[in-house]
């Protein structure tokens, strides 16, 4: 059925995350405590660490958006190493598909509305002082790499990542199950002690990895934005 496990994680997640944020922001005080203080911490690094930096004073009216996309990437990300869950549902080349397309509208919709559509796919494929013929296969490059290529990479660069990370991961702990409880003897506990092992510094890793990517798709998307409303882009 179209109910999976994954739209389930997606879901409650969701849920979580709105929660967070309300409760942080609930009663807010001028000494904040401990929830208050880590919505605020958690907000205030995306709005000044990548809204404002990457798109400039513009960037304080995305910053919401922003940190909703990486609260979101990096918490479902982080359910693949999270008991019970152990999912990352961003894996799903589905829902990083979705998010990618969201990006790939808002930034082309503002570059189209800040400078107008002939303006704007101008100046992205015939940039000022280039000879004539070279326009000729500079311009569908740029059109496919901006247009095309930027949400593909997108999309891709998270799924593959969180996929290949979560499979390592079962790799390593069923491969250590396994030469624990079905090889036995000498090596078989040996080596799958090793393997239990490297899995519990492989997770550590792993979460660095999830929080990273989530970091990285938020940054691409505020650069791409910060590119669309450049007067030059």
């Amino acid at each position: 059925g179209w109910f999976t496990k994954p739209l389930l994680l997606v879901i409650i997640l969701t849920l979580v995350i709105a929660a967070f944020y309300l409760a942080s922001a609930r009663n807010a005080t001028i000494g904040p405590g401990k929830l208050q203080f880590a919505g605020e911490s958690l907000y205030g690094f995306i709005r000044n660490d990548v809204a404002l930096d990457a798109i400039g004073h513009d960037g304080l009216r995305f910053a919401p958006f922003l940190a909703t996309l990486f609260s979101f990437v990096a918490v479902n990300n982080l359910a693949g190493i999270i008991p019970i869950l152990q999912f990352p549902a961003t894996s799903h080349i589905a829902f990083p598909l979705v998010l990618a397309v969201i990006s790939w509208v808002i930034f082309l919709y503002l570059g189209i509305r800040r400078h107008g559509p002939v303006t704007y796919f101008k100046e992205m494929m015939f940039p000022p002082g280039i000879p004539v013929p070279v326009y000729f296969l500079l311009a569908p490059i740029e059109f496919f790499s901006t247009v095309i290529v930027r949400p593909i990479t997108l999309m891709l660069r998270l799924t593959f990542n969180m996929f290949a990370g979560h499979l390592v991961l079962l790799l390593f702990v069923l491969g250590g199950e396994h030469l624990l409880f079905e090889y036995g003897g000498f090596v078989g506990i040996l080596a799958g002690s090793i393997s239990i092992f490297g899995s519990i510094v492989l997770t550590g890793f792993e979460a660095f990895v999830q929080l990273l990517q989530a970091y990285v798709f938020t940054l691409l998307t505020a650069l791409y934005i910060g590119g669309a409303l450049a007067d030059e882009h």
